[in-house]
């Protein structure tokens, strides 16, 4: 743990964002998969007011910006075989941008059925399907998935859908992601409490669904980790965390791996306090899982998970003025973007020398700015569990 600690301990902040006019909370980040190193990378991140911003990941200077208008656009997601850039939007559709090209038309257009609000997307490792999560409009909650693949007859035209499921969710659909190496398995989580792992090679929804987990509470990340990424975790909007392992599904043992109904409650941080949680980190080469945590002053936490709790690995200070709202990690260089309500975003390396900045003030906004955030269901949650 010691040496765990050592190398998060080491990142220090190498480059900052220059300064916004306007100020804006960065919700999500991610990562161009296609770097070559005489090129560099791309950087896209979501901003609170519905737009896409591209960055040169080296020197984090804005290269172009894409609107989500007349719709606000919801997460940010890069395709793993080119520079295109995906995000879905609150008009019903799911659109793709070429993150190389200052044309602030979208390449391809993906279209929900009528009256989708689509609030989550992600897209599968081999950049086949997209699947997006629905708002609740009605008694309709969905899953919508299309065929991704792009080719030059369908640039003229908008992408209808391949199909949905309907069944499975009651309530908002606040998070969608595919496994990172098995394109027909993904997971989705919602503010009725329940995440559910489904098979989409299997041709109905009922049989399509490999298992579901209740968190008994709302959704608001989840990812996957463990050795050939069988295992499932969650973060909810009251602070909670889930964590499962799907390899005891055929077995007796329990797929519970930890249940924390509130880590603030809980988790002993050296020195300080917990505020909130942002997400979770599988760190392949240490086959280990992390909770990424913070405060509202911009600092930090990293959480290593066991099955017997949590565990302070260490803090991130001095980098951002407000409450940090994203990140993304670098498997290849060990490096780490994170952006925040204080409108930066921040580059930080191991072992590098740390550059001198000026801490900015504070940039945060009213809690009218658009966040995706609901208080989540007292309606009874569906049973369907493994027992």
């Amino acid at each position: 743990m010691e040496k765990i600690g050592e190398q998060f301990a080491n990142l220090n902040i190498v480059k900052r964002s220059s300064g916004t006019k306007e100020p804006t909370y960065l919700l999500g980040i991610d990562t161009s998969k296609t770097v070559q190193a005489e090129k560099g990378g791309l950087v896209a991140v979501l901003c609170s007011k519905g737009s896409i911003k591209i960055y040169d990941k080296e020197r984090l200077n804005v290269l172009r910006e894409f609107s989500g208008n007349p719709g606000l656009l919801n997460g940010v997601k890069f395709a793993n075989s080119c520079d295109y850039v995906y995000s879905s939007c609150t008009d019903g559709t799911v659109k793709c941008w070429d993150a190389r090209l200052a044309s602030e038309k979208p390449v391809q257009l993906f279209k929900g059925y009528p009256s989708n609000i689509f609030i989550s997307f992600d897209v599968s490792c081999n950049d086949w399907v997209i699947c997006a999560g629905t708002e609740k409009v009605d008694d309709d909650t969905l899953l919508v998935f299309w065929d991704a693949r792009i080719n030059s007859q369908d640039l003229s035209t908008a992408k209808d859908p391949l199909g949905a499921y309907s069944e499975t969710h009651s309530d908002d659909i606040t998070q969608v992601c595919f496994h990172p190496s098995n394109p027909n398995l993904v997971v989705s989580g919602s503010t009725d409490g329940l995440v559910n792992v489904f098979d989409i090679s299997v041709d109905n929804e009922e049989d399509a669904l490999v298992t579901t987990c209740n968190s008994v509470s709302s959704v608001s990340s989840i990812g996957w980790s463990g050795k050939d990424y069988k295992q499932i975790y969650c973060m909810t909007h009251d602070e909670g965390f889930c964590w499962w392992d799907l390899n005891h599904l055929d077995t007796n043992e329990p797929i519970t791996r930890l249940n924390i109904q509130n880590v603030r409650e809980v988790i002993n941080v050296q020195g300080g306090i917990l505020d909130y949680l942002i997400g979770g980190l599988y760190h392949e080469k240490m086959d280990k899982l992390f909770v990424v945590g913070g405060t509202n002053t911009g600092i930090i936490h990293l959480m290593s998970c066991t099955t017997s709790g949590l565990i302070h690995v260490t803090s991130l200070q001095g980098g951002h003025a407000a409450t940090v709202r994203s990140f993304c990690w670098n498997m290849q260089d060990d490096s780490l973007l994170t952006g925040g309500e204080d409108a930066q975003l921040l580059l930080w390396k191991p072992g590098a020398i740390e550059k001198t900045f000026t801490k900015k003030d504070s940039m945060k906004i009213t809690s009218s700015v658009y966040q995706r955030v609901r208080v989540h269901s007292s309606d009874s949650y569906k049973k369907r569990k493994k027992q």
